[in-house]
């Protein structure tokens, strides 16, 4: 389940995968996700608690294949 991979990348775990994508948590979100490793809400109750009030996506790379899908388009200097 989502919140397991969730758990396990927080708890330094490691995984397959090149490329992860999903919501972007904030403090408050990370707090909830440290009660669920902890045991200290239940399942549903995390996933309650962690609706994301303002939802950003972030793209995760994890490998070098990964970063092969990427191709650079411009700079702007500011």
């Amino acid at each position: 389940m989502y919140d397991d991979f969730i758990a396990m990348c927080r708890n330094g775990g490691s995984h397959g995968y090149d490329i992860v994508e999903g919501p972007m948590a904030d403090d408050v979100i990370y707090n909830y996700v440290q009660d669920f490793i902890d045991n200290k809400i239940s399942r549903s109750a995390f996933w309650e608690l962690a609706k994301f009030r303002y939802p950003t996506r972030q793209i995760s790379f994890h490998s070098a294949r990964a970063l092969e899908c990427l191709t650079y388009e411009r700079s702007y200097s500011l």
